[in-house]
């Protein structure tokens, strides 16, 4: 594979609100291996949005808006998240007026944002909190999908939120040429439901409810703080818990989703793919 052009500028929209968290850690790690597995000048700058409301401009080339803490909703009008909308929907123009696509990443609070600025579906918070690793299925149009092809069926991911989008609109969703790509595990006990995981939302943007960057390592020491293990106990039982902990040795679940998902949406901007 030869990359378009050998430098890249991404910007990452940090939506941590200044909480401390794995995920910026991981997305810095992910960048940095791409770059040296593929021999590219990938140069990344960060931009605190919810406290210092700093917002890139449309120099990038990619743009990853990572998770974050709180409700989806509480900002609504507020005004970080209106000159986040404006920098989105801008992207959008560009991509519908210029050669040189730009591709967004939207993950987890950053997802429920946008379904929520679309009016996609119901953003709502669940029942009981998610946080651990659980398998997700890929709809018709997921198995078409080449950033997840790398990913078998079910695939296996991190979780970790009190929000979700159900109940999509599907006439909506058809008018943007949106395509659902992953839904929640099938839980034939539970009367709710399947939440919506991963969503193309155009050709140039795509969101994921889990943590496609989450690694091993920081799954493991989420889940060995005690807050989190008696979250996990209380709500999935302790056999639940230490399969967790299993599951994260294997090469085939968390390590592969995190190996697999944000290369191959680099790969798509970068080569072309």
């Amino acid at each position: 594979m030869t990359p378009t052009k050998q430098h890249w500028k991404v910007a990452v929209l940090d939506m941590y609100e200044e909480v401390p968290n794995e995920g910026m850690r991981c997305i810095r790690e992910v960048l940095t291996q791409y770059a040296k597995t593929h021999n590219l000048q990938l140069a990344f700058d960060e931009f605190e949005v919810r406290v210092k409301e700093q917002i890139p401009d449309l120099s990038y080339d990619i743009y990853i808006s990572t998770g974050g803490p709180g409700s989806p909703l509480d900002s609504e009008g507020c005004g970080w998240e209106q000159r986040y909308f404006s920098l989105m929907n801008d992207i959008m123009q560009w991509n519908e007026q210029s050669s040189s696509k730009k591709q967004v990443l939207l993950i987890c609070h950053s997802f429920q944002l946008m379904c929520r600025h679309l009016e996609l579906g119901n953003v709502c918070r669940r029942r009981s909190p998610a946080f651990g690793v659980f398998p997700v299925h890929k709809t018709t149009a997921g198995e078409e999908e080449t950033v997840f092809s790398e990913l078998p069926e079910p695939y296996y991911i991190v979780d970790s939120r009190n929000w979700q989008v159900i109940e999509l609109d599907q006439q909506k969703l058809e008018d943007i040429g949106a395509r659902v790509l992953a839904i929640e595990k099938e839980r034939p006990h539970v009367p709710l439901e399947r939440a919506t995981m991963a969503i193309r939302f155009n050709d140039y943007f795509i969101g994921t409810q889990f943590h496609p960057e989450a690694d091993a390592a920081g799954m493991r020491m989420y889940l060995l703080q005690q807050e989190k293990k008696n979250q996990v106990i209380t709500n999935y039982g302790a056999e639940k818990y230490n399969s967790m902990l299993e599951q994260l040795s294997d090469p085939d679940k968390i390590m592969l989703t995190r190996a697999s998902f944000i290369p191959s949406f680099l790969d798509k901007a970068i080569f072309n793919q």
